[in-house]
């Protein structure tokens, strides 16, 4: 007779037992447990709190910065009490103001300007001073003042001849056509040059400034006499001229 052949018994998961000695199969708990990788605890990661605490320092500084600032600017002005040049046209005389029939302009200007220090205790350095006469965006003089000093609680007047010549007159600003009828154009006049200013022992570095006069109304002058420019409506306006980066602010 052929032997007869018996399937392999399944194999046996290992016996659990009780209190009592009984043995009983393992749960399905018992079996995922004993195959689980066994927890570790890891170190939290710092980094998020060390930005968080950089950010409130850099914070924290830029305000202390700015209060600094602020305290240091309210001493200064209690201090010195600072307050910007002024200037005004004193006034201007035109010995010459004719237009060739070739559109060529030729001009002389007597021109004096008052500038006033209120500052009792600041000093301004002034370099030499550009002076350009235009009138409707036409140029029509242009000359300097030389370099000087404005003390405290000073005023000064300043003198200067301004000219042009053989200066191209085209009519699109309408000021051939003034001079033709003999009516009164506007004349703006501006200055620029650079200040140092001493405070104490302290000296800056020199800053460009830019001083506009407006409102001046002038007539061409008839014969060799000269005339004189209305003054009275005249407002000069201090800009200073920092230059950030292409653009002039």
């Amino acid at each position: 007779m052929a032997d007869k052949i018996h399937p392999a018994s399944k194999p046996t998961a290992p016996a659990t037992t009780t209190a009592t000695g009984a043995a009983f199969p393992p749960n399905k708990a018992q079996l995922y447990n004993s195959t689980r990788p066994v927890y570790r605890h890891q170190p939290r990661r710092i980094r998020r709190s060390c930005c968080c605490s950089c950010c409130l320092w850099i914070t924290f500084t830029i305000l202390l910065l700015i209060i600094i600032a602020a305290i240091a600017g309210g001493v200064f002005y209690v201090l010195y009490r600072p307050h910007r040049p002024s200037f005004s046209v004193s006034s201007l005389q035109i010995s010459q103001f004719n237009l060739t029939s070739s559109n060529q302009l030729n001009t002389k200007f007597n021109f004096t300007v008052t500038a006033r220090n209120p500052n009792k205790k600041i000093v301004f350095y002034y370099d030499p001073v550009s002076v350009n006469i235009n009138s409707k965006g036409i140029h029509v003089g242009d000359g300097t003042i030389p370099a000087f000093v404005m003390e405290k609680k000073n005023t000064t007047k300043l003198r200067s001849i301004v000219s042009t010549s053989g200066q191209s007159v085209d009519d699109n600003g309408g000021l051939k056509s003034d001079l033709k009828n003999k009516r009164r154009f506007p004349l703006t006049i501006q200055l620029d040059t650079k200040v140092k200013v001493k405070i104490g022992s302290i000296k800056t570095k020199k800053v460009p400034i830019r001083v506009v006069c407006t409102g001046i109304k002038a007539a061409a002058p008839a014969g060799k006499s000269a005339t004189t420019a209305t003054t009275s409506d005249v407002k000069c306006k201090v800009d200073l001229r920092i230059k950030i980066w292409k653009w002039t602010i």
